[in-house]
């Protein structure tokens, strides 16, 4: 794994590349190095948690709202764990969703169900369904390792204050269920702004918004709000988060399937 330094060094060789070179290949390095030099920007976090409250909302307006919690640790050499447990309302208070990262390769997750007190592993093929009946899907729930996907610079645009780069990304996992991804990631703290899913018939099939970004512990970035919307079925999902805290303490052992049943 290439360390931060090198990173950078890499990111301004290829935005110095003579503009003789082929336009597609320079597009393609171009992307690449966007996405590694935005995730040696956030490593060393170690870890954090956070307060969520997700709203469910229909077509018609109306609402469902939940609150929960989410625990992050970070684990060198491989993508991040994360845990998600939910608070309330009673139909779903306990319930806990454990992510293992990792690059080239698919990520782990299980789901603990309170009510029959059981660990479920999620099979790849399924990561693409909803989580917990919302707009966010399995797969979208785990650290966005650049390997997962191969890449593409398209442009630059202005996105609000900021200046931002517009990546096409492509995911390599064949189970996937999007055929690819447009990010928008502003050139200045590397934090994404907005991001369209589109299906395997290559149709736009949601867009996830960030904002109310702020710093934290002197470097880090993280956004007070995520909203994912549907745009097939009308149906959208935001969450808002507050009280991060990081250095909490948090431990690899605590992110181990066999402990979910131990969560409080």
């Amino acid at each position: 794994m290439q360390t931060r330094p090198a990173r950078f060094l890499l990111l301004v060789l290829l935005l110095l590349v003579p503009f003789a070179s082929p336009p597609a290949a320079l597009a393609v390095d171009r992307g690449l190095a966007i996405a590694r030099a935005a995730d040696a920007y956030d490593e060393g976090f170690s870890d954090y948690t956070a307060d969520l409250t997700m709203e469910l909302r229909d077509r018609r307006g109306g609402s469902t709202r939940r609150s929960l919690r989410i625990r992050v640790l970070e684990t060198p050499g491989d993508g991040d764990r994360s845990l998600f447990i939910f608070d309330s309302p009673a139909d779903v208070r306990g319930t806990l969703m454990l992510t293992h990262s990792h690059g080239s390769r698919s990520d782990d997750q299980w789901l603990y169900l309170p009510a029959i007190k059981r660990v479920k592993r999620i099979a790849s093929r399924n990561k693409s369904g909803p989580f917990v009946g919302s707009e966010f899907a399995y797969e979208d729930l785990g650290s966005q390792e650049p390997e997962k996907y191969d890449y593409r610079w398209l442009r630059d645009e202005g996105c609000g204050a900021w200046q931002c780069d517009v990546l096409e990304r492509r995911p390599r996992n064949r189970a996937s269920g999007y055929r690819r991804q447009v990010v928008w990631i502003d050139r200045d703290r590397y934090r994404v702004v907005k991001v369209e899913f589109y299906d395997r018939r290559d149709e736009l099939l949601k867009t996830l918004t960030f904002s109310g970004y702020r710093e934290y512990i002197g470097h880090y970035w993280r956004p007070a709000r995520m909203r994912m919307q549907n745009h097939q079925t009308g149906k959208s999902t935001q969450l808002d988060l507050r009280n991060y805290r990081f250095g909490t303490g948090l431990r690899a052992a605590d992110f181990e399937p066999g402990a979910l049943a131990r969560v409080r």
